[in-house]
C-alpha cells in the first residue's frame, strides 16, 4: 500500500483551491504564488512540502530562516525564501543575505538602510511595502495616506525597488467567514491601483492566509502567504 504524506496531500489541496479560486476570478493558477510559512515548523516538515513541490518558503524570523536554508535543500527547482515578518534595521545586513524577497518595508529609514547594505553586498532583493490596511494601532505598516512619500523615497534608492504590496488584515473573528477579509484585500488592490495609474510599477500583491487566501487570489493576490493549510499545526511551545 503507497502512503502519501500528509504535507503532500495537503499542498495538493491548496493548490486545487487557489487554481478553483483563480477560475473564479478569471485569472489562471501560475498567476499565484503559493509561499508556504514554515514559522515554527521543524525542517523535516518543510522538507516534506518542497520534496512534494513547494518551491517559495516564507520565515518570520532571520534567525529561524538561517538555521533552516542549511538544512532544508532543493528537490527539482531551486527555493526562494521570503522574509514575511518585521524586519528589525539591526537584522538587515543578515536578512539580505538570505531572502530575494522581503515583504515587511514599514518605512523610510528601513528602506534607506537595506538600500545601502544591498549595495555592500551586490544584492538587488525584490521587496514589497507592508501597509497597515485597517490602521491598527498594534500592528506594523505603513498607513494608507501615508504610501505616496514611501514610494517616492523609494525612487531615490539605487538598489531596492518597491514591487509591490503586503498587507496583514485584521485577525478573523470566531464565527466570521474568509469573506470578512475581502473588504481588506479590495482596499489593498484598489490602493496599488491608484498608484499604478500614477505611474508607479507595483506588480505584487502580498495577501491572504490559511484562512482566507481563496478571497485573496479572488481580490488579485499575486503572492499568497500558507501556513497551517499546508504544514499543519504549529508544534507546542
Amino acid at each position: 500500500m503507497i502512503t502519501v504524506d500528509p504535507v503532500a496531500e495537503r499542498l495538493l489541496a491548496v493548490r486545487s483551491r487557489i487554481a478553483a479560486a483563480a477560475a473564479r476570478a478569471g485569472r489562471g493558477p501560475e498567476d499565484v504564488i503559493l509561499i508556504g510559512i514554515s514559522k515554527t515548523m521543524p525542517a523535516a516538515r518543510v522538507q516534506a512540502a518542497v520534496d512534494a513541490g513547494l518551491t517559495d518558503i516564507g520565515e518570520n524570523r532571520v534567525q529561524e530562516a538561517e538555521e533552516k536554508i542549511h538544512i532544508v535543500h532543493p528537490a527539482k527547482v531551486p527555493l526562494t525564501w521570503h522574509l514575511v515578518g518585521h524586519l528589525q534595521a539591526n537584522k538587515a545586513r543578515r536578512a539580505l543575505a538570505l531572502f530575494p524577497w522581503i515583504h515587511s518595508i514599514d518605512s523610510i529609514p528601513l528602506a534607506e538602510k537595506l538600500d545601502r547594505l544591498a549595495g555592500e553586498l551586490s544584492v538587488r532583493p525584490s521587496v514589497l511595502i507592508e501597509v497597515n490596511i485597517a490602521a491598527e494601532p498594534t500592528k506594523n505598516g505603513v498607513m494608507p495616506e501615508a504610501l505616496g512619500p514611501v514610494l517616492e523615497a523609494f525612487g531615490r534608492l539605487s538598489h531596492l525597488k518597491a514591487a509591490g504590496l503586503m498587507a496583514v488584515p485584521p485577525v478573523l473573528a470566531p464565527g466570521a467567514g474568509p469573506d470578512a477579509s475581502r473588504p481588506r484585500f479590495k482596499a489593498l488592490a484598489v490602493l496599488r491601483d491608484t498608484w499604478r495609474a500614477r505611474g508607479y510599477d507595483l506588480p505584487a500583491l502580498s495577501m491572504g492566509m490559511t484562512d482566507d487566501f481563496e478571497v485573496a487570489v479572488e481580490e488579485g493576490a499575486t503572492h499568497v502567504r500558507v501556513g497551517r493549510a499546508i504544514f499543519g499545526e504549529r508544534p507546542a511551545a
